[in-house]
């Protein structure tokens, strides 16, 4: 008799703790951005024509705070979110700070809605592609394609373009995991703005 309550008490221990287990709620995801960008201010001289700098339109997928991965060796065309890792903000926000911060160095940037935005060329960046590609599963890079047009305003909101162009960067991924990609990525975005700055500046000269 006392054997068999034993093992009826057993079981029910076993039970809860089960059910503790299940219920135990799971841990916070990662929450990761590009770092805390210049640590030291810049000059502040505006060297080049002012700059109107919208945001950085994004595609759909994009449109989150997932951070998202490919698999090029198997379904390379769907996007699969980390579950425990995610971006502090969307990746076109990200990348907007980013690019402020870098174009703002030599020349003054200006929002959409400001005074002198009507007589400042405009810069028009659309993010076609943010994720993690792993080559295999053990190797990994971090992908970025964006499509920028520069534009001269108009008369009656008639904008000119000067220049369009496509940019893809790639850096690879020190560790096949999320950590990896974040830094891969960062890497990826900080040569992706300084290519930018160094192609609006040529098509700013050109007449």
């Amino acid at each position: 008799m006392m054997n068999r309550l034993f093992r009826i008490a057993a079981l029910a221990a076993g039970a809860l703790l089960l059910a503790a287990c299940a219920s135990a709620p799971s841990a916070a995801p990662q929450v990761y951005d590009f770092g805390p960008g210049a640590l030291q201010s810049g000059s502040g001289a505006s060297t080049l024509p002012d700059l109107v700098l919208g945001d950085v339109e994004a595609a759909p997928a994009l449109d989150g705070n997932a951070m998202l991965y490919r698999l090029g060796y198997a379904e390379v065309q769907q996007l699969r979110p980390y579950a425990q890792a995610r971006w502090s903000m969307p990746p076109a926000l990200l990348l907007r700070q980013q690019l402020r911060e870098q174009l703002g160095q030599r020349r003054a940037v200006l929002a959409p809605g400001d005074a002198a935005a009507a007589r400042a060329l405009v810069l028009r960046v659309e993010l076609e592609e943010f994720s993690q590609l792993f080559d295999s599963a053990n190797s990994s890079q971090g992908l970025i394609r964006v499509r920028v047009t520069l534009s001269q305003p108009g008369r009656a909101a008639a904008a000119k373009t000067l220049a369009q162009t496509s940019l893809v960067v790639q850096q690879p991924s020190r560790s096949a995991d999320a950590a990896g990609g974040v830094r891969a990525l960062a890497q990826a975005s900080a040569l992706l703005v300084a290519k930018i700055d160094q192609w609006v500046e040529q098509n700013s000269a050109a007449p």
